[in-house]
């Protein structure tokens, strides 16, 4: 398949068609979560407090493969873009014997201290259980999903968007169709709860994964896999974990956060763990879409980059800031507008409703903002320059955020932790262009 249309086509035209597929498969995956908690919400709050404990867990198992994934896909769309086929087929090929050594070790490690994990946020019997119920199941998934997502980044390095979007979209279909069925149990499906919802997940990944694998063998990919060793360049997967390793510890830090956060809003009155395991599925419709975006730009300024075309990489780079921002500001509105609506979504307890109402408000004043950091992470990401992303993660999600809850909690309560959200937004701006511009002259 041809891709020099990566470094011809005009860069809006570009970035728009890579971009706009990604956009509608991540629209429609933030859809899944949202509708994923809502049938969970349904079964009992103790079911939806135990999804948000489960979350971190959950994300991690994620963070892994989409992180080794980012690693596959700079790396890969780098040697397209100089030309260099053969190696890019080779760490392909690599990648996906790989991938399933990762899923392994993570469904193991996870299901050992799932328990203890689940223990340590000294939650109820009844939504220890459901997290039990919830998690061993999502859990054998984590091989399914870990291969997926090879596959997934290996169909974007190519600039193959529109195979990316139709799989993804078609597992998170099969899993929203699926949700009520299993959980409520209709026609001869028994009732489940939430293990229904667990397994409904597990299928939908699966959905996806056949997806990729039936349009390889259909030759859609343009590039001959094996699982077999062979006599292959094994010293070039340390390129695979060169961005891999910075970018799946970036993916990580958002469950180290929510776990940290949950701790921080335990010992105060009112609902301030449930509000934020909700808050966190709101937030990945507006950062999903956003994503989207990002995962749109990757391969085009890997490839340019390969190509030596810096003018043309910071062209892609500021059109993909302005598209993220006018993201960001749609979800700014809504959570200014309706929050108590989005909030209603997932509980019918008042006085969560207000709670919740309250925080969404004041954690969107960091959105458009934010748009900066997300677009300079996924530039640098593309370029290789996997732990100048790391740098900006951790400043989002560690480094200022959680000294900044934990300080403005003693003052403000709660809301010491919703304001922390924005101002961390604020600084990691800074910090990102300061990154990024450095990274482009230094080249």
């Amino acid at each position: 398949m041809d891709q020099s249309y990566m470094k011809e086509r005009k860069v809006f035209p570009l970035v728009f068609t890579t971009s706009m597929p990604m956009v509608l498969s991540m629209l429609v995956n933030a859809l899944y979560n949202i509708i994923d908690s809502f049938f969970i919400a349904k079964i009992s709050e103790d079911a939806m407090t135990a999804l948000s404990l489960v979350f971190p867990m959950q994300n991690l198992v994620g963070a892994i493969s989409i992180g080794f994934g980012v690693g596959v896909n700079a790396a890969v769309a780098f040697f397209l873009g100089k030309g260099e086929r053969d190696r890019a087929e080779d760490l392909a090929s690599m990648s996906l014997i790989l991938s399933i050594v990762h899923g392994a070790v993570v469904t193991i490690g996870c299901m050992l201290v799932l328990e203890r994990f689940l223990n340590s946020f000294g939650a109820s019997e009844a939504v220890l259980r459901n997290g039990m119920r919830y998690a061993r199941i999502v859990l054998l998934f984590s091989i399914v999903i870990s291969v997926e997502l090879v596959y997934e980044k290996l169909y974007q390095a190519i600039g193959s968007m529109t195979v990316s979007m139709v799989s993804m979209m078609a597992g998170c279909i099969v899993n929203i169709v699926l949700d009520p069925i299993m959980i409520f149990g209709i026609g001869f499906v028994p009732e489940m709860g939430i293990e229904g919802a667990a397994l409904a997940t597990g299928i939908g990944q699966t959905v996806t994964l056949g997806i990729y694998i039936i349009l390889y063998l259909k030759g859609r990919l343009g590039m001959k896999l094996s699982l077999h060793p062979g006599k292959r360049e094994w010293k070039l997967a340390g390129r695979l974990y060169h961005v891999g390793i910075p970018s799946t510890l970036s993916q990580a830090l958002p469950s180290l956060l929510i776990s940290l956060l949950n701790k921080i809003l335990a010992p105060f009155p009112g609902s301030g763990v449930l509000i934020l395991g909700i808050y966190y599925k709101l937030q990945t419709f507006i950062y999903l879409t956003a994503n989207g975006i990002v995962q749109g730009i990757r391969p085009l300024v890997g490839y340019n980059y390969g190509a030596g075309d810096m003018d043309r990489v910071r062209k892609i780079y500021k059109t993909a800031l302005y598209m993220a921002m006018v993201v960001m500001g749609a979800g700014t509105l809504l959570c200014l507008i309706i929050p108590d609506v989005l909030m209603g979504m997932f509980t019918e307890n008042a006085e969560t409703i207000r709670q919740g109402t309250s925080a969404l408000r004041t954690i969107c004043l960091g959105f458009i903002v934010s748009a900066v950091s997300i677009t300079v992470s996924g530039t640098l990401e593309g370029m290789g320059r996997g732990l100048e992303s790391l740098v900006i993660m951790l400043l989002r999600y560690l480094a200022v955020i959680v000294p900044a809850a934990f300080l403005l909690s003693r003052w403000l309560g709660a809301a010491g932790v919703w304001n922390a959200f924005w101002i961390t937004e604020v600084i990691a701006m800074f910090v990102s262009l300061l990154i990024y511009r450095k990274s482009i002259w230094e080249k």
